[in-house]
């Protein structure tokens, strides 16, 4: 997975979008305002993705390419760099992980909303 596949991976995701609150270089996605993503379009290419505490834990046991988030916080969040032993259907897997964390913690007005 290349940086404009994970691009409009991220995007696809049901209200997803994206900016730069930190540099010109750093793309956080989120959904309803909060954050599930961010990455930069860097070699080699990683993306910062939310997990649950308990699985982020068993990633990093099992992948190297999982790592504890980069300048995120290690309980909840984990750095994956891809082109390693992260295959494209388990990134995708991580990223609609990531997303469901945050999107199931919106109101339902919010979840409405992004319906539309």
């Amino acid at each position: 997975m290349n940086f404009a596949e994970l691009d409009a991976y991220l995007l696809s995701k049901k209200g997803a979008t994206f900016d730069y609150p930190f540099d010109k270089k750093v793309r956080v996605y989120r959904s309803a305002g909060k954050m599930f993503s961010l990455c930069v379009d860097e070699q080699p290419l990683a993306v910062n993705l939310k997990c649950n505490p308990i699985y982020a834990l068993e990633l990093r046991s099992l992948y190297r390419a999982v790592k504890a988030g980069y300048h995120m916080n290690k309980k909840h969040w984990n750095t994956v760099t891809l082109g390693g032993d992260v295959d494209d259907a388990l990134m995708r897997e991580l990223i609609d992980h990531s997303y469901a964390l945050v999107y199931d913690k919106l109101t339902k007005k919010q979840k409405e909303l992004l319906g539309r």
